[in-house]
């Protein structure tokens, strides 16, 4: 009997253990479809933001969004450690003979390991990969771009961005420093809305006219580690395996509108920096809070005088001959203080306590994004953050009144 009963428990845990593999076989073969197809076809990415993709956001994004702190940073946080307890447990293993009580542990403990690998896999494919290669917000929304766009063109759009830093700088509230200060804006109600809230607002309303930019968008988080994202120069995340928009709250603080909306605008499937500065940009401008449309100026300002200053020193009589038909704007003193990323006092404060080197923190990160931007396919890797001066030209090539408007 009792033997019996031994080899039915033996044969019950077989196949509960095949059951298993043929589990994590699935989902593996899962993982390298969905990357292949989406390579492969634009239209199956498409269809996957707009039908499928929406669903994590709703479901898991909600659940996540009832927590006050980012739940993406603890997971990669714990990540971390796991990770290293891996290659801990793994030099342990080879150097050292491993008893059998103490094998069941590390058995169970590489399984546990390879099912994290499979399900981080299987999230960023779902909520990151894919995305990569769906069809662009210019090819949605403004056909295809073909056409080369004049110094002169490049130069009116400056003057506009340029005009509303000066105006807006003068406007918006400052306190006894001269340091910006945000008082919150109005809702729909009446009620009183801070920042988080309100970009969620605008990004709601940028919807009514790009249709995939419509649906729930979950509060903004500030990071525990934000000291550690200055040191990467990095504004905010968007952590795919949360579906959470994140940003740094210690830079200053007219780069919190802009960030916010531009993580956003990442949770509705543009999952391109470029696209992303540039809705972020659209969803404040377009507002009628002064704070807000400041930042969205202020973040393409750098990128539109870097592209000027570039036709300025390659192409000189190029330059002086669209100078001589429209004449650059002068950017105030006030909007150049105001467009920084970290005040002199947080740089000192963050530096004096740091455990790395600022300066190789902020290689190691910008290696890992351009790595990862070239991976998913983008050959220019980081380089592609300054194309949002090509969507810029775009949008008010078709829409001219939008710029004569702002003058």
């Amino acid at each position: 009997m009792f033997i019996f009963l031994s080899m039915e428990t033996f044969s019950s845990g077989q196949k509960r253990r095949g059951g298993v593999k043929k589990l994590y076989c699935c989902i593996v073969v899962l993982v390298v479809v969905l990357n292949v197809a989406a390579w492969n076809s634009t239209a199956f990415s498409d269809w996957y933001i707009a039908h499928i993709f929406p669903l994590w956001v709703n479901t898991y994004g909600r659940l996540t969004g009832i927590f006050p702190f980012s739940v993406g940073e603890w997971l990669l946080a714990a990540g971390a450690v796991l990770v290293l307890m891996a290659a801990a447990l793994t030099v342990l293993r080879v150097c050292a003979g491993v008893k059998k009580e103490a094998g069941v542990f590390f058995r169970r403990f590489f399984l546990f390991f390879a099912w994290t690998l499979l399900s981080v896999s299987l999230v960023m494919t779902l909520n990151c990969f894919v995305l990569y290669h769906a069809s662009t917000f210019s090819e949605q929304y403004f056909g295809e771009d073909s056409g080369e766009y004049s110094l002169v063109e490049l130069i009116e759009v400056y003057n506009m961005v340029a005009e509303q830093c000066n105006e807006l700088s003068r406007v918006i509230s400052r306190d006894g420093n001269g340091m910006a200060v945000y008082e919150g804006s109005q809702g729909d109600s009446g009620e009183r809305l801070d920042m988080e809230d309100t970009a969620r607002k605008l990004m709601r309303e940028l919807g009514r006219e790009y249709p995939q930019l419509e649906g729930y968008y979950p509060r903004p988080k500030a990071l525990l580690s934000s000291d550690f994202m200055c040191q990467q120069h990095m504004q905010g995340y968007y952590f795919p395996f949360s579906m959470e928009a994140n940003y740094n709250d210690v830079m200053h603080i007219l780069n919190f509108p802009a960030t916010m909306c531009h993580e956003l605008a990442h949770l509705r499937g543009y999952i391109y920096e470029d696209e992303a500065n540039f809705i972020s940009y659209l969803a404040c401008t377009e507002s009628e809070d002064d704070f807000f449309r400041y930042s969205g100026y202020l973040s393409v300002l750098v990128y539109l005088n870097n592209d000027l200053y570039r036709a300025w020193k390659e192409e000189n009589q190029v330059y002086e001959e669209a100078a001589a038909v429209v004449k650059p704007v002068a950017v105030e003193k006030q909007v150049w203080e105001d467009n920084i990323f970290v005040t002199q006092e947080e740089w000192d404060r963050i530096n004096g306590k740091a455990w790395l080197d600022t300066d190789f923190v902020d290689k190691a990160a910008d290696k890992f994004i351009d790595v990862n931007l070239k991976v998913n396919g983008i050959a220019d890797g980081k380089v592609s953050y300054s194309r949002v001066v090509r969507l810029l030209l775009q949008y008010y090539r078709k829409y001219p009144q939008k710029v004569r408007k702002n003058f």
